[in-house]
């Protein structure tokens, strides 16, 4: 059985091939899809270059940025045709999420359905934020929270891994979120609509190595609406 890891790119061309190496130095067989939307610094070819290097590496190249949760959606519905993957990981290319954690989850999956790299819990964190950040990111963990009902504590965390059973039984059409409200949506599909078996293994966050953040005032509008959304949806199931 696989065990593959989906690395969403725009304008990564410094930070991927660090990651792509990373990972295939601590974990030789497993496998890499990289989703890149058409990124102007030319990522894409970075990647095409180093699959001459790993077999295991492969590229999906869409047409133009649509957003975190739309490149989700897309390489996920693609890759769980592949009977033999037995777990998904998601986590980001430019080195916030760091690779010792990958093994932990491996282990912890085969116990588990959804597995979550969370900031929130007894020695998770995050380093090098700026305070507004932190309070911004933990509010809006907290806000989440409240209007899902969820038993998370890091309902934005992006640094997943879940089986495949669950993900076919996830109609993806059914998420709306296209940008990082994505993540909670996800999470709420998992833990809410099919009962998945979730666990949270504190990791530390840290900035990202290199270029800029891709958060903004979208972003962030969609994650103050979804979770009121998904409010009324647990209150239309009563």
């Amino acid at each position: 059985m696989k065990n593959l890891i989906l690395l969403p790119t725009y304008n990564e061309r410094e930070n991927v091939e660090i990651i792509i190496k990373e990972i295939f130095a601590l974990l030789p067989n497993i496998h890499i899809l990289v989703i890149d939307d058409n990124s102007p610094d030319k990522t894409a070819e970075v990647v095409k270059n180093l699959m001459k290097q790993y077999p295991n590496l492969d590229i999906l190249e869409r047409q133009e940025k649509q957003g975190l949760g739309a490149a989700y959606k897309d390489a996920i519905t693609k890759s769980i045709r592949d009977k033999d993957i037995y777990s998904i990981i998601t986590m980001d290319a430019d080195g916030s999420h760091a690779t010792e954690y990958l093994p932990v989850m491996l282990i912890n999956i085969k116990e588990y359905d959804l597995i979550i790299g969370s900031r929130y819990v007894k020695g998770g964190g995050v380093e090098d934020w700026e305070f507004f950040r932190k309070k911004l990111s933990s509010f809006g963990n907290l806000y989440a929270k409240f209007w899902t009902g969820l038993k998370i504590n890091d309902l934005t965390a992006g640094f997943v891994c879940v089986r495949r059973e669950i993900l076919e039984k996830i109609n993806f059409d059914h998420i709306s979120s296209s940008g990082y409200a994505y993540q909670i949506e996800f999470k709420f599909m998992c833990a809410y609509t099919l009962g998945a078996r979730v666990k949270e293994i504190p990791i530390i966050f840290k900035s990202r190595r290199q270029g800029e953040s891709k958060i903004s005032n979208q972003v962030i509008s969609e994650g103050v609406i979804l979770p009121i959304k998904l409010f009324f949806k647990r209150l239309w199931k009563r």
